[in-house]
């Protein structure tokens, strides 16, 4: 006993400080090519600094989020594809600040992991970076924290804090919504990163592989096409702000689906009436809608809606061209009325049936 004294080491107890090392110094031009206005310094500081001043803000409010992308985590761990769950991540938290008019400024992620694969961990922080290139948004920090005992072999976990600023005047949702009012969807790329744990369920159901083709898209594997990296609305959504001034709310379609989350930013004595008719249901949702009912469909997944915006009936033109400009599917589906009762209610039938 006492020959091995002063021998143990923290890699004998399964972190290896030198792969954190190395995987810092894989990251930084990835994390370099993020930078924007208003970004000061680079990686490898105790904290990162960001000037709003620099960045064009005049009296700006910070808005933060965080947030993490579920069990779709499991699928990319499980199909060894790891390239865009990081676009997920930053998407989760950027869609929730550009509801509020904000433009995302920086981002952080936290990667947890029981035994560092710097390959692995590179090409998630890699997607990381590229999501926030789509955002406008710079990646200026992080935590990897190597846990052995806490994580299985292989397994990791995710997540992400955005800081975004807006003008006080411009804080949405505003006061002004009011009966009459139009509501826009916008067209999601996928799944998204919510309701995952249903997803997984239905495919252990299905008795299908994850290497399988996929029933709904015939020309990808079933982890593939469930991996679809979720949509980032931010420019899009801030060019509709910004260029248009027209802009009353915007809701972003998570955890809670169609049903939860457009109440968030109503009033309370009006409800949003929204066309199921009029949107147009993706193949994926149609496959999922075999097991699931129609009702869970509508509180779990964004059914083809990623983003729902309010705007006044004779201003809903110049909001639909600023978003079509930027790429996105714009489709009326709905009206703002008087609140009688549901704070949402559904009129027509979603097309899940083929």
């Amino acid at each position: 006993m006492g020959e091995q004294r002063n021998t143990l080491s923290y890699r004998d107890a399964g972190v290896d400080i030198d792969a954190g090392n190395a995987l810092i110094e894989r990251i930084k031009p990835a994390a370099a090519a993020t930078k924007r206005p208003g970004t000061l310094g680079g990686l490898g500081g105790f904290g990162a600094l960001f000037d709003l001043k620099a960045a064009g803000f005049n009296d700006p409010v910070l808005v933060s989020t965080t947030d993490g992308v579920g069990t779709k985590l499991k699928i990319a761990i499980e199909c060894g594809e790891h390239r865009t769950i990081g676009i997920d991540l930053v998407a989760m938290c950027v869609n929730d600040l550009v509801v509020q008019g904000a433009e995302p400024l920086l981002f952080l992620d936290y990667f947890a992991t029981g035994a560092l694969d710097v390959d692995i961990a590179a090409t998630v922080i890699g997607g990381i970076a590229e999501g926030c290139g789509i955002a406008g948004c710079a990646l200026v920090g992080g935590e990897t924290a190597e846990m052995p005992g806490l994580y299985g072999m292989g397994d990791y976990d995710l997540a992400g804090f955005a800081v975004g600023a807006v003008e006080r005047d411009r804080i949405l949702p505003r006061s002004d919504i009011a009966a009459g009012d139009l509501i826009l969807g916008l067209a999601s790329s996928g799944v998204h990163s919510n309701g995952y744990s249903l997803v997984r369920k239905v495919v252990e159901m299905s008795g299908l592989r994850w290497s399988d083709p996929a029933p709904f898209a015939r020309e990808m594997s079933v982890g593939a096409a469930l991996l679809a990296p979720t949509r980032i609305y931010v420019r899009s959504c801030l060019a509709a702000i910004r260029d248009t001034g027209r802009v009353k709310a915007l809701a972003h379609i998570t955890g809670g689906g169609l049903l939860e989350n457009i109440p968030r930013v109503l009033p309370g004595d009006l409800t949003a009436e929204i066309d199921l008719d009029a949107i147009e249901v993706p193949p994926v949702f149609r496959w999922l809608a075999g097991p699931v009912a129609r009702e869970e469909m509508l509180r779990t997944f964004n059914c083809g809606i990623g983003m729902m915006l309010v705007v006044g009936a004779d201003e809903m033109s110049a909001v639909r061209a600023a978003l079509e400009g930027h790429g996105e599917k714009v489709t009326t589906i709905g009206r703002i009325a008087a609140r009688a009762g549901s704070a949402v209610t559904f009129h027509g039938r979603l097309k899940l049936d083929g």
